[in-house]
């Protein structure tokens, strides 16, 4: 199989996750769900994921649609389709799986999901963070990771607009 195969098969609809997710939990493997948007991946991004990784042994990211990204962020964003952004994240190890949602919000996703492991960044209070009680009330944890100051994409656009 070749590289672009490998990282397009973690490429999944959400009635394809539920089938792995059924075989990874049959191997007594912890399933880790995080979400975003992922406009400009930064080293900020991938500190998060491999921590969020190393909470279990499968990660998946729910990823916002041009269209979700766009309501949240503003006309000028998303910076990158989200074909883009699915094979870009696709693309790192850490990664499992990649999966677009639409919603404002990934709640019906994690229903869906029912991860073991709710992970966000730091900057969320845990009981705040959207499916708290989804994770919860399955006996599942829901954790938050402290970001590497200074990196963010709305920092990198900054900086751009900035040069100009």
């Amino acid at each position: 199989m070749t590289q672009i195969e490998q990282i397009e098969r973690k490429i999944v609809c959400r009635k394809d996750l539920k089938e792995l997710i059924l075989k990874w939990r049959e191997a007594n493997e912890r399933v880790v769900f995080t979400n975003g948007c992922f406009d400009l991946l930064h080293l900020g991004h991938v500190d998060y994921l491999a921590k969020a990784k190393d909470l279990g042994e499968r990660l998946i990211i729910g990823v916002n649609t041009d269209s979700s990204v766009k309501r949240l962020k503003g006309e000028h964003r998303p910076l990158q389709d989200e074909n883009s952004r699915l094979h870009i994240l696709a693309a790192l190890q850490s990664v499992d799986a990649v999966v677009l949602f639409d919603e404002d919000t990934p709640y019906e996703l994690i229903r869906e999901i029912e991860p073991d492991i709710l992970v966000k960044g730091a900057d969320y209070k845990i009981e705040n963070i959207v499916g708290y009680d989804i994770v919860t009330s399955r006996g599942g944890s829901v954790q938050t990771i402290e970001f590497i100051e200074g990196y963010s994409t709305t920092l990198i656009e900054k900086r751009i607009l900035n040069s100009k």
